[in-house]
């Protein structure tokens, strides 16, 4: 067994010291808890404002923001994930998450695949690389980011490649409850693994966020859910819990993908 923690707050746009400051705050008392990993919602360092962030972050200040998040989890003794703006070598700028251990070394990345609005769209470029996978733990882990987890083939994704535990930074807004509630939970079940969905709360830039952060067990139950305000929530999550829903209903080893790839291919 792992003791998760998800950090569930209002961040404050382009104010990366008060951000960051938060996080080490929240890990912290992750940390005086127990728990192994503390994961945070997507953007939170620079705070969720997709125009603003192009329009106004230096890129040069990113390496020094990953270092400071390093040093937030080698400091407090607790593996971190948090999400940042990265630019690619030909120039694009796309939205990631990165897990970093108890001594601040990076053990996965990734970046989202499925953008969400016309800002989104129009500051960032989406990623075509598949979720990768980690041992953390001893629970085989991966990572998504917000929208991504409302694609099932996304999720599934990760989950062919062996995960069990699926790390999802978000930035939700008010007006969509039933993505919590609803399709995080089915998402657990169908894949079978659980899903910790971190979500900011208040409002930041005119956009007023749902809360409502979960974690998912591979059954679908719900192991935590927030509410609206600021919140730090704990599972204890394992490995074993994966492995049992998928002796129990094997929908991993009965899927037919070959059948799959012909259904898409078909025209109606």
């Amino acid at each position: 067994m792992v003791l998760l923690a998800l950090m569930q707050a209002n961040s404050a746009v382009l104010d990366v010291e008060a951000n960051c400051n938060a996080v080490d705050n929240a890990a912290r008392a992750a940390a005086a808890a127990g728990a192994a990993v503390l994961l945070t919602p997507e953007l939170f360092p620079v705070g969720y404002a997709p125009l603003r962030v192009r329009e106004e972050l230096d890129p040069a200040r990113l390496p020094a923001i990953r270092r400071a998040l390093s040093d937030v989890a080698r400091r407090n003794g607790i593996a971190l994930v948090y999400s940042l703006p990265a630019v690619t070598g030909d120039g694009r700028w796309q939205i990631t998450s990165t897990l970093v251990d108890q001594e601040g070394a990076e053990l996965l990345t990734y970046a989202k695949v499925h953008l969400f609005g016309a800002e989104e769209r129009k500051a960032f470029s989406p990623a075509a690389e598949p979720p990768a996978v980690v041992d953390f733990h001893g629970i085989r882990t991966s990572m998504v980011i917000c929208y991504d987890v409302e694609f099932p083939e996304a999720v599934r994704a990760a989950a062919v490649r062996g995960a069990e535990l699926l790390l999802v930074p978000t930035a939700l807004s008010q007006g969509f409850d039933s993505v919590p509630q609803v399709l995080l939970r089915a998402r657990a079940l169908e894949s079978q693994l659980t899903v910790a969905y971190a979500n900011h709360s208040g409002a930041e830039d005119g956009c007023e966020f749902l809360g409502g952060s979960v974690i998912a067990g591979p059954d679908g139950s719900l192991l935590a859910a927030a509410g609206a305000a600021p919140e730090l929530l704990f599972a204890e999550v394992s490995a074993a819990a994966a492995r049992e829903a998928r002796d129990e209903v094997p929908y991993l080893r009965e899927r037919r993908p070959d059948l799959y790839g012909e259904w898409d291919s078909s025209t109606y």
